[in-house]
């Protein structure tokens, strides 16, 4: 998997992806290609890509000592600024006050072929023999720094991991001011950056820039990955569909403040990059400490959306979210908010739990107001006992009822945030993110953040989690965090002489060691994400929790959005779908429970609406529908997703489909937002995963895969004022489902 040609090239290949590095005449890092396998190459092969004997025009050289050489002309893998190249880069030191000027150096590498997962950090990982590592060790013998950069190949994945690690080796301090996690260089292809941007309620929507000479980027300040953007970027050629192009996408393995960029230069050549951004950041080192970036993944397919998005999936299922959860179907759930909001007790929830007993649920989750004086969201929150009021004989009681129904259950917790009429905020206003030389306090949602770069803080928390976690024998926790941070300052750094911009990295550091002392201490515990729904929707996240919230909003139609342009990046087990009221508590929109249900089952389905305001006929469905949930839950949390109709543009149809390769077996589920007049009797859906010389049961017909494949699935005749009895689907918020099965 890693060949070293000739001491000063490096060859990294798998079944599926090439990945060449070079040494340039300075002793730095090149980037020579990434992209399809490109078979047998020979080190004159790699030398013929990365000759240097002409440099472009308008180009500073280097140095004296190498005719015809500049960095701004040339692919590398470390790039920076100002060392002859005028983009962007990965790294920036000072020493005080002053920048300096960096030259890392090759000087030796080392080879590994294990990966080992290490709750501490988020990372990718992987088990001997299905992964190999390289590591440069550079230096700059001047500043006296260590640079050691990682790159590790999967076998057969088409992603490439990588990382970076800086060591002071000198008696000065250094101040990191810019260390993003890696960079890309290659020509421009035509590309269109392709991000996921949205709001609350409507996150992850597919967007495209077009590149020309200049810089698009994308990034957060909110000290999470937010609702607004992403970190999951792609470089998309135009002309590209779900089935051909060749993409290229980057993802990091991070919770807080990022930066996606590219830049496009005068001869057309793209840099992307991504990691921590460097706006309100700095780190400073010590002689011999060190700082490790976040991990970026870096993804190529030629097989277009599909094909990215299942490269994206697989390798996030086998290589981040615990292997505990690998090909492990989750809890249907029951949540109580929207049935009860805070107005419930003891008695209240226990009737809704066994309704839900009857239909099939699989676990009870009891959410916000179970804690402190909790009736209203401006109260309350940092104080994680149970309220005597709602559960006079505990909470641990309630929990016992809620397992001797035979169902799981689950808490919801919001670890981060402390209420100012809470007594956690009356013993420790200190603990709370503030500029404390200003009377004002900004305030978001009725509620403050805590300072999780304070470890007292941490450890407060996660004490009285713990209680609560044992004492009910806690089976699943929903972790909410429903407000950004402002005033980025910590009490607690200040007292302990570090710089305020370490402040965010420091933050988010302390909220994966709340995520590692929870799981060390009970790792059988399913922990859901949620950051105001899908505000920290990262790789960060799912290597603690194996699904998240996608958003507050559970309408189907912006779902249809939501989760088209989230699985582009994230795979459909990581999804917490669930089914709720109509008209929906957040748009009062009104859809049918059919149209709501199908759209919920592509993953991890629950349901959050009040089941005694539920006709009989709506109840007996629910438990048809969950019966048909559980028969092919498998297939819709693990098998293969496809889009089968163009999502770019945010499309008035959508066409989704899973598919398993063993079982030959999937479904396909057609979705039409708006109704059609006077439609066509003869529109189809191609289906790109049927074999062309086997045969398929489609809905109970006996249909050629040749069909199927090359002109498709007859979409269901809507209602056109005069079909009548024959008409599937009618009015607007259709939805159909296909079951399909190889014979």
């Amino acid at each position: 998997m890693i060949e070293v040609l000739n001491k000063e090239m490096f060859y990294l290949y798998n079944e599926k992806i090439s990945y060449v590095i070079h040494i340039l005449p300075n002793g730095h890092l090149g980037h020579a290609y990434f992209g399809k396998k490109l078979g047998t190459i020979t080190s004159e092969d790699v030398r013929y890509l990365t000759s240097t004997e002409s440099k472009s025009a308008g180009t500073v050289k280097f140095s004296q000592t190498i005719p015809n050489f500049s960095l701004h002309d040339q692919y590398q893998e470390v790039p920076i600024y100002g060392t002859s190249d005028f983009k962007d880069g990965t790294l920036k030191v000072a020493e005080g006050d002053d920048s300096l000027y960096l030259d890392f150096q090759y000087i030796s590498h080392t080879i590994k072929k294990e990966k080992p997962r290490n709750l501490a950090v988020p990372a990718s990982f992987a088990e001997d023999g299905q992964v190999e590592s390289i590591t440069f060790c550079l230096e700059d013998p001047f500043n006296q720094l260590r640079l050691e950069v990682t790159y590790s190949l999967f076998k057969n994945r088409g992603t490439i991991a990588r990382g970076q690690k800086l060591t002071n080796l000198g008696e000065k301090k250094r101040k990191l001011l810019r260390f993003l996690s890696g960079a890309l260089d290659m020509k421009n292809q035509n590309f269109e950056f392709l991000h996921l941007s949205g709001a609350w309620l409507k996150e992850r929507h597919i967007k495209r820039h077009s590149l020309t000479q200049g810089t698009v980027s994308v990034g957060s300040l909110k000290g999470a990955s937010s609702h607004q953007h992403n970190p999951f970027v792609a470089l998309l050629p135009k002309g590209s569909d779900n089935q051909q192009g060749e993409v290229y996408a980057a993802n990091l393995i991070y919770s807080g403040n990022f930066l996606a960029q590219t830049e496009v230069d005068e001869w057309n050549n793209l840099r992307m990059m991504l990691g921590i951004h460097p706006e309100c950041f700095s780190w400073e080192l010590e002689q011999n400490a060190t700082f490790e970036t976040p991990e970026m993944l870096l993804h190529y397919t030629s097989e277009g959306l599909n094909g990215l998005m299942a490269e994206t999936s697989a390798f996030a299922e086998k290589h981040v979210i615990h292997p505990k959860w690998y090909r492990r179907n989750r809890p249907v759930v029951l949540n109580n908010w929207e049935a009860t909001y805070f107005d419930f007790d003891h008695k209240k929830l226990l009737a809704l739990a066994m309704e839900g007993k009857k239909i099939g649920i699989d676990c009870f989750v009891l959410d916000d107001g179970w804690f402190g004086q909790r009736d209203n969201d401006r109260v309350s929150l940092g104080d994680w006992f149970e309220d005597p009021r709602k559960f006079p004989k505990g909470i641990a009681a309630f929990g016992k009822d809620i397992h001797e129904l035979g169902l799981q259950f689950g808490l919801w917790f919001e670890p981060e945030m402390v209420s100012p009429t809470s007594e956690l905020y009356t013993k420790h206003p200190e603990w709370v993110v503030r500029h404390t030389d200003s009377s004002r306090i900004a305030i978001g949602r009725g509620q403050y953040v805590l300072d999780f770069s304070n470890p007292a803080v941490v450890e407060n928390i996660y004490e009285q989690m713990k209680k609560i976690i044992s004492s009910t024998d806690l089976d699943y926790i929903k972790w909410d965090m429903n407000r950004n941070i402002t005033q980025a300052y910590s009490a607690y750094l200040a007292d302990n002489q570090v710089n305020q911009t370490e402040f965010f990295h420091r933050y988010i550091l302390g909220v994966y060691r709340l995520y590692e002392k929870i799981l060390s201490d009970f790792p059988d515990i399913l922990i859901e994400g949620c950051a105001g729904g899908g505000g920290r929707y990262d790789l960060g996240i799912l290597f603690y929790s194996p699904q998240i919230w996608p958003s507050d909003d559970s309408d189907p139609i912006e779902r249809l959005a939501i989760q088209s342009g989230t699985l582009l990046g994230y795979p459909l087990s990581s999804f917490s779908n669930h089914v709720s009221a109509a008209p929906n508590h957040q748009v009062r929109r009104q859809t049918s429970l059919e149209m709501r249900t199908n759209v919920a089952m592509f993953g991890p389905l629950g349901y959050e609406l009040n089941l005694f305001e539920l006709s009989k006929n709506e109840l007996e469905q629910i438990k048809t529908d969950i019966l048909f949930y559980k028969k092919y839950q498998s297939l819709l949390t693990f098998g293969r997703f496809y889009q089968l109709t163009e999502v770019i543009d945010q499309p008035n149809e959508y066409g989704w489909a899973v598919f398993d390769e063993e079982s030959r077996e999937g479904l396909v589920c057609f979705f039409r937002i708006l109704t059609e007049a006077n439609s066509s009797n003869r529109e189809f859906i191609k289906v790109p995963f049927v074999r062309e010389n086997k045969r398929y049961s489609l809905n109970g017909e006996n249909i050629s895969g040749n069909i199927l494949k090359k002109i498709g699935i007859r979409k269901p005749y809507q209602f056109n004022s005069v079909n009548g009895e024959i008409a599937q689907v009618a009015g607007d918020y259709q939805s159909f489902v296909y079951e399909l099965q190889e014979l």
